[in-house]
């Protein structure tokens, strides 16, 4: 559902004064947003994020190396790769962390590869909507602490963890999500020595390798968060998300660790060892282990995955359930599920 707050200058201004919007302000930044269309009421959950438009600098001209040139990458750093087949490209979050999008064309498609270290979700996107092509951009905002892109050609505000516009010309709509995976640098140069690696543009330009979230995945509680935390979960506990034959499936990482395979939903799921968080330690090498996903269909083809917290998933379905230990569990009040 699409809301025309424009229709009514009445309903804009109840909702500014309940603390729902501050359309005012954003346009006083700069922003050309039709904020007159969103797709729900959602205004007041949208936050600043710290840096403004573009302080984090989406990159739009990417520079690769073949992966066997590559010298400054720890074996067990994570990188997002895509496509998964022959011609793979790692991109990895020691540069992810300081751009969180890379607008890109691989093999001719046009994508956008997203990470947004406060939720964990990696996700790449065809940036193909509707016979035109799309370049994204950080907004400097944030929702249930997940980044909220745009797009340069409407501005148009886009949920990093959906896909979806959720404010301006484009609300509604809902880029496609593509297969990838995050795996450990040395696992990638094994598997593909000629593949390209993402390098920065500039390598003294920001303090590539480090961590400005240190600990963060082993707290309490998410960064700039509001709304109610998960239940039968710690709210940073990882969860592996996934599209099955019939929607999302989700298994909490901890369970697939201890198992290592399991098949739910119409796809199995492996975890593997040798994956450095990056969102513990202050380089992100020495992380400590998280392990790596590799989740693929009844036909053994990649589908679409991420791994992301636990409050993220519930924020973004509050009908959530999850397999675990225990069983599936219900997000909104840790139950069991039916």
């Amino acid at each position: 559902m699409i809301l025309h707050l424009a229709a009514s200058a009445a309903m804009l201004s109840i909702l500014v004064t309940a603390g729902y919007a501050d359309p005012a302000r954003w346009r006083r930044e700069g922003w050309k947003t039709d904020f007159s269309r969103v797709t729900t009421p959602l205004l007041k959950e949208i936050v600043d994020g710290g840096p403004p438009r573009d302080g984090i600098p989406a990159i739009d001209r990417p520079i690769f190396k073949r992966a066997s040139e590559v010298e400054d990458l720890g074996d067990r750093e994570p990188v997002i790769v895509f496509p998964l087949g022959p011609d793979a490209r790692a991109y990895p979050l020691r540069v992810l962390t300081w751009h969180e999008i890379v607008n890109d064309v691989v093999g001719g498609a046009q994508v956008a590869v997203t990470y947004c270290p406060l939720c964990s979700a990696s996700i790449v996107f065809d940036r193909r909507l509707e016979g035109r092509v799309l370049d994204f951009g950080t907004s400097g905002k944030l929702r249930h602490s997940d980044l909220v892109m745009y797009d340069r050609q409407t501005e148009s505000w886009w949920q990093q963890f959906t896909g979806e516009a959720i404010v301006g010309a484009l609300a509604g709509k809902t880029l496609k999500a593509l297969p990838s995976r995050i795996e450990p640098f040395r696992e990638f140069r094994a598997g593909h020595a000629d593949g390209l690696v993402l390098v920065p543009n500039d390598p003294k330009s920001r303090r590539y390798g480090g961590n400005p979230y240190i600990g963060y995945d082993t707290g309490d509680q998410p960064h700039l968060f509001r709304g109610e935390l998960p239940e039968g979960l710690p709210a940073m506990a990882r969860v592996v998300v996934a599209q099955g034959p019939e929607g999302r499936v989700s298994v909490a990482m901890s369970h697939l660790a201890e198992r290592r395979q399991l098949t739910h939903g119409g796809l199995t799921f492996t975890w593997k060892v040798g994956t450095a968080s990056a969102l513990d330690r202050s380089e992100i090498r020495a992380g400590r282990e998280v392990g790596s996903v590799d989740v693929v269909d009844a036909a053994g083809k990649p589908v679409v995955q991420d791994v992301t917290f636990a409050f993220a998933l519930h924020a973004f379905d509050p009908r959530a359930v999850v397999l675990t230990e225990k069983g599936l569990v219900r997000l909104s009040d840790g139950k069991p599920a039916d």
